[in-house]
């Protein structure tokens, strides 16, 4: 059955049939709002909107992988605030035509990926429209924490990210090339694994400073140097590059660390810690903040002579 024909009522019920709802969600979909419990008596919140053609393509990802992959970008940008998801707002918008199944994968998607934290969807919108697009809204607790801002590097702080780097942009390279393997890397572009409990540990441990990686590290890292007023310096040799990443890059002739410094959508976290912190072993070390003109060098160094992230209007 394609939209047009279940209706927007008909596919709203289908829709909110697969929606479960978390601890947080007081009264989810079914009214003109939401209710959603605020401990804190704060609301960290964020929006973020996916494109078909753009942002994905159907014939490279499911439904399902599609909710994954927008519930992801916007609860990690909660967790970079060292906060914890809570609830997301979904709208979305569909070409009459689109497979009702399809819709209802994305919903499944959505619903597993915030069960990860234990967020839920709790409202949204649907409308008709010649382009596929999904935005999604974000809410999140600080649970009484100060929230992790880009402008708080101080020099002297070390530099250091968790979660995955490069993966999703070597996938997206792969998929690009007409080809599915190795399956690790394109399944990371198709569903990101995000660390999403580092960001409140973070904000536990002292981090100075903290921001989603969802454009590529050199460009994301420059938002934090730019807002704080540093210059942010990295150890290529501290940036590890797994065999199925080194044998891909070699087979495409492409050089591995331009994945790893300059593509986004894995969703890892970065941060800036005091030099004295007790990082765990979900941080890795990879630099170090320093005096300076703000921006971003790679062994004291500009890194090559492309693009060092995704912008949206030159990608």
């Amino acid at each position: 059955m394609k939209v047009g024909k279940a209706g927007e009522f008909g596919l709203i019920a289908r829709i909110t049939a697969r929606l479960p709802l978390g601890p947080a969600a007081l009264l989810g979909p079914g009214d003109d709002a939401a209710l959603v419990a605020v401990p804190d008596n704060r609301v960290v919140a964020s929006t973020d909107v996916l494109v078909e053609g753009r942002h994905f393509r159907r014939d490279w990802s499911t439904g399902e992988d599609v909710g994954h992959r927008a519930a992801a970008a916007n609860l990690a940008d909660i967790a970079a605030m060292g906060a914890v998801p809570t609830a997301l707002l979904v709208a979305l918008c569909a070409p009459p035509d689109l497979d009702v199944r399809w819709a209802e994968e994305l919903a499944e998607g959505l619903a597993e990926e915030a069960g990860l934290v234990g967020a839920s969807v709790v409202g949204g919108d649907i409308s008709s429209s010649p382009t596929l697009t999904i935005a999604v809204t974000a809410l999140g607790d600080l649970d009484g924490r100060a929230p992790v801002r880009r402008s708080g590097a101080r020099p002297g702080d070390v530099v250091a990210v968790a979660g995955r780097l490069g993966y999703a942009a070597a996938g997206y390279t792969i998929l690009c090339r007409g080809f599915r393997s190795p399956k690790i890397l394109v399944e990371s572009y198709r569903r990101p694994q995000v660390p999403y409990h580092a960001g409140p540990e973070a904000a536990a441990l002292g981090a100075t400073s903290m921001i989603d990686v969802s454009d590529g590290l050199l460009a994301d890292l420059a938002h934090i140097a730019e807002a704080s007023g540093v210059a942010v310096d990295l150890r290529k040799d501290a940036f590890p590059v797994p065999v199925q990443m080194r044998d891909a890059a070699a087979a495409l002739g492409v050089d591995p660390y331009t994945w790893l410094l300059a593509g986004g959508d894995d969703h890892a976290l970065a941060a800036t810690f005091p030099p004295e912190a007790r990082i765990g072993a979900d941080w890795l070390v990879v630099g170090e903040v320093q005096e300076g003109v703000p921006g971003v060098t790679v062994d004291g160094r500009p890194y090559g002579d492309g693009a060092t992230g995704w912008d949206h209007f030159r990608s």
